[in-house]
């Protein structure tokens, strides 16, 4: 089983990606930009098989017309396991900094998430293998080459791995919009933490959040009344940065 990538920045992303090796790789037939040129140059230079396609065979392979002449086939995505989750992080002397998905659904949001966790350098991504986006050519055009520098987990049950992290010593916070969890901007984030952001529309389930030792809530005195998944992801990842950053 493989799969694939397309478009100019997620198949040059995949040729030079050590964790997923590239397969082959699809060429828009008659084509002659600079842009696919330097793809088809790169993709020769590691060795890898290149196919000229006619554009409805694009089309039909990466199932849009976005492909911008490319299409790569990748070996499957390599999920991490929790223990080399940790174990790596123990090896930085770093305080610990993950993030845990509830149900994020949306290929567009979680691609997003995963490029916000890479940009804050999150020791690694958790998601449930139930109710969670799994790795598409969307989510890896979505985080704009991320997932090469994030680890991604794939957990059976999100509620007990959140109990394995604290005993690690991790504090596990979750965001929501309830009135009285704590304010996102008044809340310490600086030791060694989970944090927990629930699906599109649903939130935390009930299981993962009764987990939390704490729950927050983005301050939002303009009214409305809550955030795109990705978007509140990418405020509270950056506020923990921001307060780490600050005690450093």
């Amino acid at each position: 089983m493989t799969d694939l990538l397309y478009g100019i920045h997620s198949v040059q992303e995949g040729l030079g990606n050590p964790r997923r090796r590239p397969v082959e790789l699809y060429a828009l037939s008659g084509d002659r930009s600079d842009r696919i040129a330097q793809v088809v140059e790169a993709a020769t230079r590691a060795g890898v098989p290149v196919r000229h396609r006619e554009r409805r065979d694009l089309d039909r392979l990466a199932g849009n017309r976005h492909h911008q002449g490319v299409v790569l086939r990748v070996e499957p995505f390599p999920y991490a396991e929790l223990p080399d989750l940790v174990e790596a992080w123990r090896g930085t002397g770093a305080k610990g900094f993950f993030l845990a998905l509830d149900g994020i659904t949306d290929p567009h949001n979680f691609g997003a998430i995963l490029r916000s966790a890479a940009a804050v350098g999150c020791h690694g991504v958790i998601v449930p293998a139930d109710r969670s986006c799994s790795v598409t050519a969307t989510v890896d055009r979505a985080s704009a080459g991320a997932l090469s520098q994030v680890p991604l987990c794939r957990v059976v049950n999100l509620a007990r791995t959140l109990d394995d992290l604290k005993k690690e010593g991790l504090w596990v916070f979750g965001l929501a919009a309830d009135p009285e969890a704590a304010p996102l901007f008044r809340t310490d984030l600086g030791a060694d933490l989970v944090l927990v952001v629930g699906g599109e529309g649903s939130g935390l389930r009930p299981n993962v959040r009764k987990r939390c030792d704490a729950l927050l809530r983005i301050p939002m005195p303009g009214g409305i009344e809550s955030l795109n998944a990705s978007v509140a992801a990418a405020v509270v990842l950056f506020e923990a940065l921001r307060q780490r950053s600050c005690n450093d």
